[in-house]
């Protein structure tokens, strides 16, 4: 019998074959899936003389799909899958000298072609873990964040064809990992690939959100998505909360609407040699929204500061450089 509470959930994923094929997960992730079943229905039923109650027999599902999110720490493996579905492209990990140590360059590109079976373990009081699993599912977004103190924190959003629970349950198996956290953590501001470390960062968050067309469903599909191209421009977001220790570094690039480059970086334990786990986002160009400093007692001036990421015209607007022990995604 297994453990009938959320302590006896699991996440795994798989890329597929074929869109909306099942796979057997084989890449488990700590962290809570929530994965729902979407369905349309449509009540048919004319008038009929004596008739108080629409029939219950002309009630039709006419379309299906899933859609949920996945949240968990960032950890130092594992996580090359979820950010190849999210950016795109043809990425794979690359050996840095003669050492474990493999670098993931995930820039942002066109995500089609990148879809999973992901499956999650939802125990029911009796201590079966129910398995619910979406197929064709889709990274859409992906939110980061940071807080003194904490860990770097990871909310993926995900759509899928179709949740299935007709599949057999995967036997979880997770690798042994490190998380990153605020203590490894370091925000760079400047001159796009000569950024430089700012002080008085208290909170980073950063958001990646990838629109998508919703595939259908068509006429001949059985009420089933195609999968869905992006739609929209890349939407590169995201917030940072600082003392206010130096008004040129946030307040005043805020006054003048002036560009900077951004990188936000987390380095962890030595893998080997000169290479350590290594986990960072490079946002070549991004303007503050806000704010201009005030004061609201006698505590230390703070200020939040949204800005939203751009295109500098030539490097990728959004990219994360992932160093682990992955031999592939």
């Amino acid at each position: 019998m297994g453990i009938g509470s959320g302590l006896g959930h699991s996440f795994g994923m798989v890329a597929e074959s074929t869109y909306g094929t099942y796979v057997a997960p084989t890449r488990f992730v700590e962290g809570t899936a929530k994965l729902q079943k979407q369905k349309q229905t449509y009540q048919g039923g004319g008038m009929a003389a004596g008739r108080m109650v629409q029939p219950g027999g002309r009630r039709y599902v006419t379309t299906k799909g899933a859609s949920g999110t996945i949240e968990g720490a960032v950890y130092s493996k594992g996580m090359g899958l979820l950010l190849n579905g999210l950016l795109g492209g043809t990425v794979a990990p690359v050996q840095q000298g003669a050492t474990a140590a493999y670098l993931q360059t995930h820039a942002l590109a066109d995500p089609f072609g990148k879809f999973y079976t992901m499956q999650a373990a939802v125990p029911d009081l009796g201590g079966t873990a129910r398995p619910y699993t979406m197929l064709g599912a889709q990274v859409t977004s992906l939110e980061l964040s940071c807080e003194k103190g904490g860990g770097l924190a990871a909310s993926w959003s995900v759509v899928g064809r179709d949740l299935s629970e007709a599949q057999t349950l995967a036997a979880p198996s997770y690798p042994t990992c490190n998380e990153f956290h605020f203590g490894q953590a370091a925000l760079k501001l400047g001159t796009f690939s000569s950024e430089a470390t700012v002080d008085g960062v208290r909170k980073v968050s950063v958001t990646i959100d990838r629109s998508r067309h919703d595939g259908g469903p068509y006429m001949g599909n059985q009420g089933l998505r195609s999968q869905g191209v992006i739609n929209d421009w890349a939407k590169i977001s995201g917030t940072i909360e600082a003392d206010y220790l130096d008004k040129t570094v946030f307040a005043d690039r805020f006054a003048s609407d002036a560009p900077t480059a951004l990188v936000w970086e987390f380095v962890g334990p030595l893998i080997a040699s000169t290479y350590f786990e290594t986990f960072r986002v490079k946002i070549p160009m991004i303007f503050f929204d806000g704010d201009t400093p005030t004061v609201d007692g006698p505590d230390v001036v703070k200020g939040s500061f949204p800005f939203a990421g751009q295109f500098d015209g030539t490097n990728a607007a959004v990219s994360v450089e992932y160093i682990s022990t992955d031999l592939a995604l």
